[in-house]
This record gives structure tokens, C-alpha cells and sequence, in this order.
């Protein structure tokens, strides 16, 4: 039996504030248009992974959201699974979605993730977060933080997530250790704002240079708000097949996945990054992939702040240890440079529901290897990795999921 996983179909809607749509309108539009991309009718779909993390603590909706947005849009009678992993809900689902092909279970799988964050409540919406570490020792967070980043006292600031928080206290350990500099965090913004300009279905869309970056609102230093992802509705999906269910697409426009590995992280010293997860689980793979890091032709990464995506490409090898500020201040990491970066505008631009970013990261890297991206195409684009981590345990994202693609010439 084969265990050849194909990506046949991606749908995503616009990201951004929805306020007249609901969750379940967001993820029936994108798996609608998933469909329609496979050429498949909703009676196609064999079983359902379905990613949201804040459906059930922001309107109560728990337990079974994806078996009420699927049988809305007709596909009745199969396994559907709830996903919740945090910010990685949406590449978990795709993990399991590839699992259940792999293991034979079915020949057409779907994999959808939704939220609704704008719900006319901000307290609630950033209370949401605050599930988002071990919340039965809230102390050791702060004892972590104080540990990476130092000691810091700035409640003039204002409301923010936690999560803010743990990244700028990540940041100022990479300062620290590497000498990065907010100059070169406030590069990666720049960058992603740029990127997304070509973006229609892009959050944000205006351009920003470093030093309106710099010279806007702080949220906890280093990080001011353009270097942070903002809070966004919206839907994303993808169809993944078998070899059996490819032969039977004779219109498809297949995507290979290489790698779907999720994993979460171990004991160590978080006053280094040496070791640090995604170094764990980008190796594992590559390793399932065949391939290595200096074969990545283009990457989207967990950008949840641009500090993120400096961190990430030097874990995932893209860039050596300390340095992912100077490769992203050099153009590097930017459309043209040797391996673009986030060429949809990442989360900080993009936007971040939740429970569809790590699809949407998916729907970008599929659109690329088909070359379908127009004036943000990455030229030559064959091998692809999307990395997208959730949660904060021990120093760390509590969960990583790094996926690798290759495009069919």
C-alpha cells in the first residue's frame, strides 16, 4: 500500500474583522472552495479533522462545532474529529488528516479550522490566551519569564495578550545572547507588511518602514503593536488524498506532502535555545522528508510576533544560530532574497484566527509550489515548509508542527 499524502484542495477566506458572519459561515466558505479546487462534491469527503480554539470560550459553542459546520454544507455520515492544540490547531488537524490517509482509513480527507475572535468583547477575546500555559502555576510563568528576559515593569502599557508577554521576554534573551536588535525585529515587520500588500485575502495590506514600526504603540519591550499578530476572523481548509484518490482527479493539482510531523517539547535550559523544540521536530522532518534545510525553497512561519520568525528560522536551520535579525535586515528573508520568509505576510500582517492559521500557512505554501502567488511568487519554488507552534510550557512553545511539501512539476 501506498503511503503517498496529496494535497487536491485549499480554500480560504479573507482574513480580517467578520462581523456579520459567523464561524461556522467562515469555515463552510473555505471548504466550499476547497472542493471546488479538487473538483469534489461534498459526498467525496470520507472523514473531517476540525481545528477552532475559541469557539467554545468565546460563544459557547464546544464539544461538536465541526459536526454542526459540516452537515451544514452536506457532509453527513463520517467521522468528524474536534482538533484544539492551541496555536498549532490547524496544522494538527492537518496532521491527522494526512495520519488517517496514511493509515489507510480513507482516500479523501478534509482538514478545516475557523474562528471568530472579533465578538464586540476585547476583554474576553484576550482572557482566551490565558489557557495557553499551565494555569495551575501561574507563578513558575513568571519565574520563567523573569529567567529569560529579566525582570521589567511596564503596566503603563495597557491590556495585551500574555502571550505578548512570554515573546518579548524571548526576545530580550536572544538580545542578549545574540545582540539582535530591535531594529532588525522591526525589519521583519516591515517585511511582512510589505509581503502582504499582494495579499487580497491579507488582514492588513499597507506598507510600513522600520521606523514607523519602531515609532509605533509599545506593547513590552521589544515588541510594538505592527510586530504583533492582530486579533482576526476567518476560515481556511484543505483536501488531501490518497494515491487511490488522486487516480481518480483527473483535473487535480496535486501537492506532495513530504513531512506532517507535530510534536511538544522536553526538559532543558531555557536560558539557551540550544535545543529548543523546533530544532527537535524540524529535524524529524527533514529526516521524513528526505531532505535538508538548505533545500527549502520558501517557508511560512509562526510569526505571531516578528521576534518569532527570527527564532524560528535559525531552529528550523534556514539561517544559522543568531542569525535571523541580520538575514531579515539584509533582504534575505524577503521575496527576491535567498529564502523568502512569510511571502503572505505571516501572521503579524496576514492575520491569526487560531484554528486556521496553521492551514492558511498550508494554503499559501500549496498556492506557491503551483505557482499561483503573482507578484509575491517565489520563483522556482519546489520544496516548501510551514512551521506553527501554540502554547507556552517550560520556555517554549508547549506544541510545534512543521510541515514539508514538494510541488509536482
Amino acid at each position: 500500500m501506498s503511503n503517498n499524502i496529496w494535497i487536491v484542495g485549499i480554500g480560504m477566506t479573507a482574513f480580517g474583522k467578520h462581523v456579520d458572519k459567523s464561524v461556522h459561515d467562515l469555515a463552510g466558505s473555505a471548504i466550499t472552495d476547497a472542493l471546488a479546487d479538487a473538483g469534489l462534491d461534498s459526498d467525496a469527503v470520507e472523514a473531517a479533522f476540525y481545528g477552532t480554539a475559541t469557539h467554545g470560550p468565546l460563544e459557547g459553542q464546544a464539544m461538536i462545532s465541526g459536526e454542526i459546520a459540516l452537515r451544514e454544507l452536506g457532509i453527513q455520515r463520517i467521522p468528524v474529529f474536534n482538533v484544539e492544540n492551541a496555536c498549532a490547531t490547524g496544522a494538527s488537524a492537518f496532521s491527522l488528516a494526512c495520519a488517517h490517509i496514511r493509515a489507510g482509513e480513507a482516500d479523501v480527507v478534509l482538514a478545516a479550522g475557523a474562528e471568530k475572535m472579533n465578538v464586540g468583547d476585547p476583554e474576553l477575546t484576550m482572557s482566551v490566551f490565558d489557557a495557553g500555559y499551565d494555569v495551575a502555576r501561574p507563578a513558575d510563568l513568571q519565574a520563567t519569564l523573569g529567567a529569560l528576559g529579566g525582570e521589567i515593569d511596564e503596566p503603563e502599557l495597557g491590556k495585551r495578550s500574555i502571550f505578548m508577554d512570554i515573546y518579548a521576554a524571548m526576545a530580550r534573551s536572544h538580545m542578549r545572547q545574540y545582540g539582535t536588535t530591535q531594529e532588525q525585529i522591526a525589519a521583519v515587520a516591515a517585511k511582512n507588511h510589505a509581503h502582504a500588500v499582494e495579499n487580497e485575502r491579507a488582514h492588513y495590506r499597507n506598507v510600513m518602514t522600520v521606523d514607523e514600526v519602531l515609532d509605533a504603540r509599545p506593547l513590552s519591550f521589544p515588541l510594538t503593536v505592527p510586530m504583533c499578530a492582530p486579533v482576526t476572523d476567518g476560515g481556511a481548509a484543505v483536501l488531501v488524498c490518497s494515491d487511490a484518490g488522486l487516480a481518480r482527479l483527473s483535473a487535480a493539482r496535486p501537492v506532495q506532502v513530504l513531512a506532517s510531523v507535530v510534536g511538544t517539547g522536553s526538559d532543558r535550559d531555557i536560558t539557551s535555545f540550544e535545543g529548543h523544540l523546533s530544532q527537535g521536530i524540524a529535524a524529524r522532518a527533514y529526516d521524513r522528508a528526505g531532505i535538508t534545510a538548505d533545500q527549502v525553497d520558501v517557508a511560512e512561519v509562526h510569526d505571531a510576533t516578528a521576534f518569532a520568525e527570527i527564532l524560528q528560522t535559525e531552529m528550523l536551520g534556514l539561517v544559522p544560530p543568531g542569525s535571523g535579525g541580520p538575514a531579515a535586515a539584509s533582504g534575505e528573508t524577503s521575496l527576491g532574497g535567498r529564502i523568502p520568509v512569510n511571502p503572505s505576510g505571516g501572521l503579524e500582517s496576514k492575520g491569526h484566527p487560531i484554528g486556521a492559521s496553521g492551514l492558511a500557512q498550508i494554503f499559501e505554501l500549496t498556492q506557491q509550489l503551483r505557482g499561483d502567488c503573482g507578484p509575491r511568487q517565489v520563483a522556482g519554488a519546489r520544496i516548501a515548509l510551514a512551521e506553527n507552534g501554540g502554547g507556552f510550557h517550560r520556555g517554549e512553545e508547549a506544541v510545534t508542527a512543521i510541515t514539508i511539501l514538494e510541488g509536482v512539476e
